[in-house]
């Protein structure tokens, strides 16, 4: 304890510095958020230029001069990055800098099948705790309570546990949050159980546990104290289920928008109406078909600009995520710009025959009012050839349930789908794998 004081008083430190004005941020004005943001972007810019092999090449070969990107719409004429050349040349992108060569290495999830390495400076992991206030407020506004109990169910190994164990390491908690992990292959049986015996305050998971969990509750009648709030993280919410868990059981849903490629990029507040970005952390632009920012309003594919991290260093990055900005400001008074609730991911939008496309909303139309079903996963493994799991009570209701969906289906994807159905008593899912309700395995272009 002694030999690491003087890296707990550092981290206790830079932590302390960032505090200051966080909680007022998201009220600022625009033009005061914009210069945030645009100071961020010319100095990650230059260091980019400077420290990172890709960038010095691609600046150099393209005759680009770093000093003239001086505002966000100057960062959005850069290319946008090659997401397999990330996956397979991390090295490229991390900085050979101190900060880049003390850094702590983090994967993705690997959703697509492909993990990715992504590397944080400790700064920047530190400096996230202070950026933290902005998302706590609503959090401690709905629970009544500076430190909310929490339920926190998720993975051992999860990128959480990591970055919480290097706080643990590099700080002097005076106060430490009241939060029970919870593994998230216990029974949910057993996990409700231990709410009952908690009692917490907020309840803590992934989308697609969450939505397991309380659709499971509601069909087996368990018993359970309802917390005062749910938030999710990591993984988008199925359709639906932020409405049929607030009108069933009378709980609201917040959420947080992170990823290993950016811990900080958006968080849901009291109202509910979307995800205030933080702009002058995590630049977000939203990506039309054909390569042009989509109007406000209109889905496309999810672009960011980490400006904080100084190790792996992205800039026009793809996250694969569907969204679109929210043109209304958001009545609870933020200034940050608002993005919509993800929409799925472009793996997630099916490419059919003939041309046509199949999007995760739709497949959700067929189920959405069937109360035996407790979740459903629609996987395509050919243009024509889609693997059906559903998760019901017993075989005589996988059965009713699998008669009522394949008309449905049928129409959706083609009269001539072959769709194999096989029934579950609960999902399973390999350590940090992303639940999806729907996805292609298939390679398609032209998606938006």
């Amino acid at each position: 304890m002694i030999r690491r004081l003087p890296t707990r008083l550092w981290g206790s430190a830079v932590v302390a510095a960032a505090l200051r004005g966080q909680r007022r941020l998201p009220y600022a004005p625009r033009e005061a958020l914009d210069d945030a943001r645009d100071r961020r972007i010319r100095r990650m810019v230059a260091y980019a230029a400077r420290h990172v092999p890709y960038y010095r090449e691609l600046f150099a070969r393209e005759g680009i001069d770093p000093s003239r990107i001086r505002t966000a719409a100057d960062l959005d004429r850069l290319p946008v990055l090659d997401r397999e050349l990330v996956r397979s040349r991390p090295e490229l992108f991390v900085a050979q800098t101190r900060a880049g060569k003390r850094s702590l290495a983090f994967f993705t999830s690997g959703s697509t099948g492909t993990p990715i390495e992504i590397r944080h400076d400790r700064h920047s992991l530190l400096a996230n705790i202070a950026y933290g206030e902005r998302e706590r407020v609503p959090l401690v506004k709905g629970c009544g309570s500076f430190r909310p109990r929490e339920l926190y169910v998720g993975y051992e190994t999860s990128t959480f546990k990591k970055v919480i164990a290097f706080y643990d390491e590099s700080l002097l908690f005076p106060v430490r949050p009241r939060r029970r992990f919870v593994p998230l292959h216990q029974p949910i049986a057993e996990i409700a159980a231990i709410a009952n015996a908690e009692r917490p305050d907020v309840l803590v998971g992934y989308g697609g546990w969450i939505d397991l969990f309380f659709k499971t509750v509601a069909a087996r009648a368990i018993e359970v104290h309802r917390p005062r709030m749910v938030l999710y993280m990591g993984e988008a919410l199925p359709p639906g289920s932020r409405a049929f868990i607030e009108e069933t059981f009378g709980v609201p849903v917040l959420s947080r928008y992170n990823a290993v490629e950016s811990f900080k990029i958006g968080f849901y507040c009291e109202a509910r109406a979307g995800f205030h970005v933080h702009e002058d952390l995590c630049h977000v632009r939203i990506v039309g078909p054909h390569g042009r920012d989509a109007a406000p309003g209109d889905p496309g594919q999810v672009v960011i600009s980490n400006l904080v991290n100084r190790a792996t260093v992205l800039l026009n990055y793809p996250l694969g995520d569907v969204a679109s900005l929210t043109p209304e400001p958001c009545p609870c008074g933020r200034t940050l710009p608002l993005l919509s609730e993800l929409e799925g991911r472009l793996e997630d939008i099916l490419p059919l025959p003939g041309g046509g496309f199949a999007h995760p909303r739709s497949v959700w139309q067929v189920f959405k009012e069937d109360r035996e079903v407790i979740q459903y996963q629609l996987t395509q493994r050919a243009p024509d050839h889609f693997a059906l799991t559903l998760v019901t009570l017993d075989e005589p209701s996988f059965r009713r349930a699998l008669d009522r969906a394949l008309p449905g289906l049928h129409r959706l994807l083609g009269e001539a789908a072959r769709i194999e159905a096989v029934r579950r008593a609960e999902f399973l899912r390999a350590p940090g794998e992303k639940f999806r309700a729907v996805a292609s395995l298939c390679r398609s272009r032209g998606v938006p």
